[in-house]
Protein backbone atom coordinates (compact mmCIF):
# COMPACT_ATOMS: atom_id res chain seq x y z
CA UNK A 1 0.00 0.00 0.00
CA UNK A 2 1.26 3.59 -0.93
CA UNK A 3 1.47 6.03 1.42
CA UNK A 4 -0.24 9.65 0.53
CA UNK A 5 2.63 12.35 0.14
CA UNK A 6 1.51 15.42 2.70
CA UNK A 7 -0.58 17.98 0.49
CA UNK A 8 0.91 21.15 2.87
CA UNK A 9 -1.45 24.16 2.84
CA UNK A 10 -1.52 27.19 5.24
CA UNK A 11 -5.17 29.06 6.55
CA UNK A 12 -6.36 31.66 4.77
CA UNK A 13 -6.20 33.54 8.06
CA UNK A 14 -1.88 33.20 8.16
CA UNK A 15 -0.97 36.44 7.04
CA UNK A 16 0.71 38.03 9.21
CA UNK A 17 3.57 40.30 8.99
CA UNK A 18 6.33 38.20 10.56
CA UNK A 19 4.96 34.97 8.49
CA UNK A 20 4.63 33.23 11.66
CA UNK A 21 2.46 30.71 10.75
CA UNK A 22 1.28 26.78 10.51
CA UNK A 23 1.00 24.44 7.88
CA UNK A 24 -1.21 21.39 7.90
CA UNK A 25 -1.91 18.36 5.55
CA UNK A 26 -5.04 16.64 6.19
CA UNK A 27 -4.66 14.23 3.38
CA UNK A 28 -2.59 11.16 5.29
CA UNK A 29 -5.30 8.32 6.26
CA UNK A 30 -5.85 8.91 9.86
CA UNK A 31 -3.69 12.22 10.49
CA UNK A 32 -3.30 15.60 10.01
CA UNK A 33 0.00 16.67 10.05
CA UNK A 34 0.95 20.25 11.10
CA UNK A 35 4.44 22.02 10.90
CA UNK A 36 5.81 25.51 11.21
CA UNK A 37 5.73 26.89 7.49
CA UNK A 38 9.51 28.24 8.35
CA UNK A 39 11.08 25.25 9.05
CA UNK A 40 9.45 22.89 6.34
CA UNK A 41 12.00 20.47 6.86
CA UNK A 42 11.71 19.83 10.72
CA UNK A 43 9.36 18.49 12.90
CA UNK A 44 5.48 17.62 12.02
CA UNK A 45 2.68 16.69 14.39
CA UNK A 46 0.70 14.23 13.71
CA UNK A 47 -3.04 14.29 15.06
CA UNK A 48 -5.99 12.03 14.94
CA UNK A 49 -8.74 13.75 12.82
CA UNK A 50 -10.81 13.88 16.23
CA UNK A 51 -8.13 15.48 18.04
CA UNK A 52 -7.72 18.16 15.32
CA UNK A 53 -11.58 18.55 15.34
CA UNK A 54 -11.31 19.52 19.24
CA UNK A 55 -8.58 22.08 18.74
CA UNK A 56 -10.14 23.64 16.04
CA UNK A 57 -13.58 24.03 17.73
CA UNK A 58 -12.01 25.34 20.64
CA UNK A 59 -10.01 28.11 18.88
CA UNK A 60 -13.51 28.86 16.89
CA UNK A 61 -15.32 29.16 20.34
CA UNK A 62 -12.58 31.34 22.04
CA UNK A 63 -11.92 28.85 24.77
CA UNK A 64 -8.45 28.71 23.91
CA UNK A 65 -6.86 31.70 25.57
CA UNK A 66 -3.26 33.58 24.89
CA UNK A 67 -0.50 32.55 27.82
CA UNK A 68 0.96 35.47 29.37
CA UNK A 69 4.20 35.65 29.80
Amino acid sequence: MEQSKPQWFKSSYSASPQNECVECAMNVPQLVLVRDSKVPGGPVLGLAHGSWTTFTDAVREGVLHQRRS
